[in-house]
Protein backbone atom coordinates (compact mmCIF):
# COMPACT_ATOMS: atom_id res chain seq x y z
CA UNK A 1 0.00 0.00 0.00
CA UNK A 2 1.12 3.33 -0.99
CA UNK A 3 1.69 6.38 1.72
CA UNK A 4 -1.66 8.13 2.19
CA UNK A 5 -2.38 11.40 -0.24
CA UNK A 6 -6.04 12.12 -0.11
CA UNK A 7 -9.00 12.23 2.66
CA UNK A 8 -12.78 11.08 1.66
CA UNK A 9 -14.83 13.77 2.37
CA UNK A 10 -17.68 11.08 2.99
CA UNK A 11 -16.66 7.70 4.56
CA UNK A 12 -17.03 4.36 2.99
CA UNK A 13 -20.71 2.50 3.24
CA UNK A 14 -18.73 -0.34 4.80
CA UNK A 15 -16.72 -2.98 4.00
CA UNK A 16 -17.62 -6.34 2.21
CA UNK A 17 -18.97 -8.91 5.34
CA UNK A 18 -19.81 -5.97 7.62
CA UNK A 19 -23.07 -5.72 8.55
CA UNK A 20 -25.57 -3.60 6.49
CA UNK A 21 -28.24 -2.91 9.13
CA UNK A 22 -29.15 -3.48 12.74
CA UNK A 23 -32.11 -5.92 11.38
CA UNK A 24 -32.44 -8.81 13.08
CA UNK A 25 -29.95 -11.48 11.58
CA UNK A 26 -29.79 -15.82 11.70
CA UNK A 27 -26.90 -17.77 12.20
CA UNK A 28 -26.62 -21.40 10.76
CA UNK A 29 -27.04 -23.83 14.05
CA UNK A 30 -23.80 -25.89 14.38
CA UNK A 31 -23.26 -29.00 16.89
CA UNK A 32 -19.82 -28.93 18.84
CA UNK A 33 -16.67 -28.81 16.82
CA UNK A 34 -18.76 -26.42 14.16
CA UNK A 35 -18.48 -24.74 12.51
CA UNK A 36 -14.33 -24.72 11.10
CA UNK A 37 -12.74 -22.81 8.65
CA UNK A 38 -11.82 -25.07 5.62
CA UNK A 39 -8.68 -23.85 3.36
CA UNK A 40 -10.77 -21.09 1.12
CA UNK A 41 -13.07 -19.22 3.40
CA UNK A 42 -13.07 -15.60 3.16
CA UNK A 43 -15.35 -13.02 4.51
CA UNK A 44 -17.91 -11.20 2.56
CA UNK A 45 -18.72 -14.00 0.58
CA UNK A 46 -20.96 -16.90 0.57
CA UNK A 47 -20.03 -20.43 1.74
CA UNK A 48 -20.69 -24.02 1.76
CA UNK A 49 -20.11 -26.68 4.35
CA UNK A 50 -18.93 -30.27 3.87
CA UNK A 51 -18.45 -33.25 6.27
CA UNK A 52 -16.67 -35.15 8.49
CA UNK A 53 -19.94 -34.68 10.61
CA UNK A 54 -19.73 -32.96 14.36
CA UNK A 55 -21.63 -34.82 16.76
CA UNK A 56 -25.10 -33.67 16.15
CA UNK A 57 -24.73 -34.79 12.29
CA UNK A 58 -23.94 -31.34 10.96
CA UNK A 59 -21.56 -30.93 8.01
CA UNK A 60 -18.41 -28.88 10.22
CA UNK A 61 -16.03 -27.76 7.51
CA UNK A 62 -16.74 -24.86 5.54
CA UNK A 63 -15.38 -23.02 2.23
CA UNK A 64 -16.26 -20.60 0.21
CA UNK A 65 -16.36 -23.21 -3.00
CA UNK A 66 -18.92 -26.24 -3.26
CA UNK A 67 -22.32 -26.97 -5.04
CA UNK A 68 -25.81 -26.45 -4.51
CA UNK A 69 -27.64 -23.97 -2.59
CA UNK A 70 -25.54 -22.07 -0.07
CA UNK A 71 -25.70 -22.71 3.57
CA UNK A 72 -24.28 -19.13 4.14
CA UNK A 73 -22.72 -15.81 4.42
CA UNK A 74 -19.07 -15.22 6.09
CA UNK A 75 -19.62 -11.99 8.21
CA UNK A 76 -16.59 -9.61 8.65
CA UNK A 77 -15.48 -10.58 12.35
CA UNK A 78 -11.68 -9.84 12.15
CA UNK A 79 -11.10 -13.58 12.63
CA UNK A 80 -8.97 -13.33 9.71
CA UNK A 81 -4.94 -13.61 10.39
CA UNK A 82 -1.80 -11.80 8.61
CA UNK A 83 0.21 -14.88 7.95
CA UNK A 84 1.94 -13.69 4.46
CA UNK A 85 5.26 -11.85 4.87
CA UNK A 86 4.75 -7.84 4.71
CA UNK A 87 0.64 -8.40 4.32
CA UNK A 88 -1.00 -5.34 5.24
CA UNK A 89 -4.76 -7.07 4.95
CA UNK A 90 -6.40 -10.24 4.65
CA UNK A 91 -10.18 -11.24 4.43
CA UNK A 92 -9.29 -15.05 4.71
CA UNK A 93 -10.17 -16.83 7.88
CA UNK A 94 -6.89 -19.46 8.83
CA UNK A 95 -8.04 -22.93 8.01
CA UNK A 96 -8.71 -24.46 11.77
CA UNK A 97 -10.31 -22.00 12.63
CA UNK A 98 -14.28 -21.67 14.48
CA UNK A 99 -16.26 -19.28 12.37
CA UNK A 100 -19.74 -18.47 12.35
CA UNK A 101 -22.14 -18.32 9.10
CA UNK A 102 -25.04 -16.33 8.29
CA UNK A 103 -28.56 -17.80 7.19
CA UNK A 104 -29.86 -14.25 7.13
CA UNK A 105 -29.49 -10.72 7.62
CA UNK A 106 -28.69 -7.43 6.02
CA UNK A 107 -24.62 -7.60 4.96
CA UNK A 108 -22.60 -5.57 2.37
CA UNK A 109 -20.84 -7.58 -0.56
CA UNK A 110 -18.77 -6.03 -3.82
CA UNK A 111 -20.54 -6.88 -6.70
CA UNK A 112 -18.13 -9.27 -8.45
CA UNK A 113 -19.74 -9.74 -11.30
CA UNK A 114 -19.25 -7.84 -15.15
CA UNK A 115 -22.78 -5.55 -14.83
CA UNK A 116 -24.93 -3.08 -12.88
CA UNK A 117 -26.09 -4.70 -9.85
CA UNK A 118 -30.14 -3.33 -9.73
CA UNK A 119 -32.77 -3.01 -6.65
CA UNK A 120 -34.39 -6.00 -6.45
CA UNK A 121 -32.04 -8.63 -8.27
CA UNK A 122 -31.22 -11.85 -7.33
CA UNK A 123 -27.34 -12.48 -5.20
CA UNK A 124 -25.47 -15.26 -6.86
CA UNK A 125 -23.03 -17.11 -5.32
CA UNK A 126 -19.71 -18.45 -7.47
CA UNK A 127 -19.62 -22.58 -6.96
CA UNK A 128 -15.57 -21.96 -7.05
CA UNK A 129 -15.17 -18.79 -5.04
CA UNK A 130 -18.39 -18.08 -3.29
CA UNK A 131 -17.95 -14.21 -4.72
CA UNK A 132 -21.34 -12.52 -5.56
CA UNK A 133 -22.65 -11.35 -8.92
CA UNK A 134 -26.28 -9.81 -9.23
CA UNK A 135 -28.97 -10.68 -11.93
CA UNK A 136 -32.74 -11.38 -12.19
CA UNK A 137 -34.04 -14.31 -11.02
CA UNK A 138 -33.76 -17.66 -12.49
CA UNK A 139 -30.83 -16.08 -14.76
CA UNK A 140 -27.48 -18.26 -13.43
CA UNK A 141 -23.90 -17.20 -15.33
CA UNK A 142 -23.06 -20.36 -17.60
CA UNK A 143 -19.46 -21.74 -17.44
CA UNK A 144 -17.97 -23.40 -20.10
CA UNK A 145 -19.56 -24.96 -23.10
CA UNK A 146 -18.28 -27.80 -25.08
CA UNK A 147 -19.80 -29.47 -28.42
CA UNK A 148 -19.37 -33.05 -28.83
CA UNK A 149 -18.32 -33.65 -25.44
CA UNK A 150 -18.90 -37.13 -23.42
CA UNK A 151 -19.28 -38.36 -19.79
CA UNK A 152 -17.92 -42.02 -19.35
CA UNK A 153 -18.08 -44.39 -16.05
CA UNK A 154 -14.86 -44.85 -14.27
CA UNK A 155 -14.30 -46.94 -11.65
CA UNK A 156 -11.31 -47.50 -9.37
CA UNK A 157 -9.65 -50.45 -7.42
CA UNK A 158 -7.08 -49.73 -4.29
CA UNK A 159 -5.51 -51.70 -1.16
CA UNK A 160 -6.80 -49.59 2.02
CA UNK A 161 -8.03 -49.00 5.51
CA UNK A 162 -10.20 -46.30 6.89
CA UNK A 163 -9.52 -44.75 10.88
CA UNK A 164 -11.99 -42.03 11.62
CA UNK A 165 -12.66 -40.41 8.69
CA UNK A 166 -8.77 -40.67 7.04
CA UNK A 167 -8.94 -43.46 4.24
CA UNK A 168 -5.04 -44.82 3.64
CA UNK A 169 -4.34 -45.89 0.26
CA UNK A 170 -0.88 -48.57 0.49
CA UNK A 171 -1.47 -50.04 -3.57
CA UNK A 172 -3.41 -49.13 -6.48
CA UNK A 173 -5.31 -51.94 -8.53
CA UNK A 174 -6.67 -49.95 -11.46
CA UNK A 175 -8.43 -46.03 -11.51
CA UNK A 176 -7.68 -42.99 -10.01
CA UNK A 177 -8.09 -41.23 -6.63
CA UNK A 178 -10.38 -38.49 -7.42
CA UNK A 179 -12.09 -35.90 -5.29
CA UNK A 180 -15.82 -36.39 -4.94
CA UNK A 181 -15.68 -40.67 -6.37
CA UNK A 182 -18.28 -43.11 -4.41
CA UNK A 183 -16.46 -45.62 -2.30
CA UNK A 184 -18.85 -48.35 -2.79
CA UNK A 185 -17.17 -51.53 -1.50
CA UNK A 186 -15.09 -51.79 1.68
CA UNK A 187 -16.44 -49.05 3.31
CA UNK A 188 -19.67 -47.39 5.24
CA UNK A 189 -22.22 -46.79 2.53
CA UNK A 190 -22.17 -43.32 0.97
CA UNK A 191 -18.52 -43.00 1.58
CA UNK A 192 -17.03 -40.10 -0.88
CA UNK A 193 -13.78 -38.66 -1.00
CA UNK A 194 -13.23 -35.43 -0.19
CA UNK A 195 -9.88 -34.19 -0.88
CA UNK A 196 -6.20 -35.53 -0.91
CA UNK A 197 -3.84 -35.08 2.05
CA UNK A 198 -0.93 -36.84 1.36
CA UNK A 199 0.88 -39.04 -1.06
CA UNK A 200 1.27 -39.14 -4.78
CA UNK A 201 -1.59 -37.55 -6.74
CA UNK A 202 -4.68 -39.93 -7.45
CA UNK A 203 -3.02 -42.77 -5.92
CA UNK A 204 -0.53 -43.92 -2.85
CA UNK A 205 -1.50 -41.76 0.24
CA UNK A 206 -3.49 -40.37 2.53
CA UNK A 207 -7.42 -39.06 1.59
CA UNK A 208 -10.21 -37.53 4.06
CA UNK A 209 -13.99 -38.65 3.41
CA UNK A 210 -17.24 -37.68 4.62
CA UNK A 211 -18.09 -40.48 6.82
CA UNK A 212 -16.27 -39.93 9.90
CA UNK A 213 -15.92 -42.74 13.26
CA UNK A 214 -14.98 -45.65 10.66
CA UNK A 215 -12.87 -48.48 11.29
CA UNK A 216 -11.84 -50.62 8.17
CA UNK A 217 -8.74 -52.61 8.03
CA UNK A 218 -6.84 -53.16 5.33
CA UNK A 219 -9.09 -54.49 2.26
CA UNK A 220 -10.29 -53.92 -1.18
CA UNK A 221 -11.95 -50.31 -1.55
CA UNK A 222 -13.60 -49.72 -5.05
CA UNK A 223 -15.69 -47.48 -6.19
CA UNK A 224 -17.18 -44.82 -8.79
CA UNK A 225 -16.77 -41.85 -10.60
CA UNK A 226 -17.65 -39.86 -14.10
CA UNK A 227 -14.70 -39.03 -16.57
CA UNK A 228 -16.13 -35.48 -18.18
CA UNK A 229 -14.08 -34.77 -21.56
CA UNK A 230 -14.44 -31.72 -23.02
CA UNK A 231 -13.53 -31.93 -26.96
CA UNK A 232 -14.86 -29.67 -29.62
CA UNK A 233 -15.36 -25.82 -29.87
CA UNK A 234 -14.74 -24.76 -26.09
CA UNK A 235 -16.28 -21.15 -25.07
CA UNK A 236 -16.20 -19.88 -21.37
CA UNK A 237 -13.94 -21.69 -18.87
CA UNK A 238 -15.05 -24.99 -17.01
CA UNK A 239 -14.13 -25.07 -12.95
CA UNK A 240 -14.50 -26.94 -9.81
CA UNK A 241 -17.86 -27.19 -8.39
CA UNK A 242 -19.56 -26.09 -11.80
CA UNK A 243 -22.77 -28.13 -12.56
CA UNK A 244 -22.97 -29.67 -16.23
CA UNK A 245 -26.10 -30.16 -18.14
CA UNK A 246 -26.82 -31.37 -21.51
CA UNK A 247 -28.78 -33.89 -22.92
CA UNK A 248 -28.49 -37.25 -20.97
CA UNK A 249 -26.87 -35.59 -18.20
CA UNK A 250 -27.25 -36.68 -14.86
CA UNK A 251 -29.24 -34.09 -12.95
CA UNK A 252 -26.29 -31.96 -10.60
CA UNK A 253 -23.58 -33.07 -11.81
CA UNK A 254 -20.68 -31.44 -10.67
CA UNK A 255 -17.16 -31.39 -11.68
CA UNK A 256 -14.58 -32.63 -8.29
CA UNK A 257 -11.31 -32.68 -9.84
CA UNK A 258 -9.02 -30.84 -12.85
CA UNK A 259 -5.18 -30.52 -13.80
CA UNK A 260 -3.04 -31.38 -12.24
CA UNK A 261 -5.02 -33.70 -9.94
CA UNK A 262 -4.47 -37.79 -11.28
CA UNK A 263 -4.06 -37.64 -14.65
CA UNK A 264 -6.64 -35.10 -15.66
CA UNK A 265 -6.01 -32.73 -18.38
CA UNK A 266 -8.42 -30.29 -18.56
CA UNK A 267 -7.51 -26.43 -17.45
CA UNK A 268 -10.65 -24.56 -18.00
CA UNK A 269 -11.14 -25.83 -21.30
CA UNK A 270 -10.02 -29.23 -23.81
CA UNK A 271 -9.51 -31.90 -21.51
CA UNK A 272 -10.74 -34.41 -18.79
CA UNK A 273 -12.67 -33.69 -15.92
CA UNK A 274 -13.48 -35.61 -12.73
CA UNK A 275 -17.49 -35.35 -11.84
CA UNK A 276 -19.76 -36.78 -9.63
CA UNK A 277 -22.02 -39.12 -10.87
CA UNK A 278 -20.54 -41.67 -12.67
CA UNK A 279 -22.50 -42.30 -15.85
CA UNK A 280 -22.33 -42.86 -19.62
CA UNK A 281 -23.68 -39.49 -21.50
CA UNK A 282 -23.12 -38.30 -25.38
CA UNK A 283 -24.74 -34.71 -26.06
CA UNK A 284 -24.41 -32.18 -28.71
CA UNK A 285 -23.49 -30.03 -26.38
CA UNK A 286 -22.41 -29.80 -22.76
CA UNK A 287 -22.86 -26.72 -20.74
CA UNK A 288 -21.97 -25.85 -16.89
CA UNK A 289 -23.02 -23.20 -14.82
CA UNK A 290 -21.06 -21.76 -12.79
CA UNK A 291 -23.09 -19.93 -9.79
CA UNK A 292 -26.14 -20.62 -8.10
CA UNK A 293 -29.11 -18.37 -6.96
CA UNK A 294 -29.28 -17.16 -3.44
CA UNK A 295 -32.40 -16.06 -1.43
CA UNK A 296 -30.61 -12.79 -0.75
CA UNK A 297 -31.62 -9.89 -2.87
CA UNK A 298 -29.88 -6.40 -3.56
CA UNK A 299 -31.11 -3.78 -1.55
CA UNK A 300 -29.10 -0.93 -3.51
CA UNK A 301 -27.25 -1.00 -6.89
CA UNK A 302 -23.92 -0.14 -8.45
CA UNK A 303 -21.44 -1.03 -11.09
CA UNK A 304 -18.97 -4.18 -10.89
CA UNK A 305 -16.56 -3.58 -8.15
CA UNK A 306 -18.78 -1.29 -5.99
CA UNK A 307 -20.36 -2.24 -2.69
CA UNK A 308 -23.74 -3.12 -2.73
CA UNK A 309 -26.38 -3.97 0.10
CA UNK A 310 -28.08 -7.45 0.32
CA UNK A 311 -31.02 -8.72 2.45
CA UNK A 312 -32.75 -11.66 2.86
CA UNK A 313 -35.98 -9.92 3.71
CA UNK A 314 -37.95 -8.63 0.76
CA UNK A 315 -39.55 -5.30 1.19
CA UNK A 316 -43.30 -5.17 0.35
Amino acid sequence: MSFQKQVNVTGAYGIAGDFASGNPRFTVDAGPGGLVAGTNLYAGRFAWTSPPLDTDGTAQIANCNGSGSVTGFVHRDQTGLLTTYLQEATMQIPAGFQCTLFSGGDFWVVNSGTGEAALGNKAYANMASGLVSFAATGTPTNGGSSLTSTISAQTFSTTGSITGNIMTVTAVGSGTVYPGVLVTSGAATGTQVLNQLTGTSGGIGTYTVNIPDQAVTSTTLSGTYGLFTAVGTVTGSFAVGDVLSGSGVTSGTTITAMSPSGALTGTGGLGTYAVQTTQTATSATISATSNVETKWVAMSQGPAGALIKISDHVLG
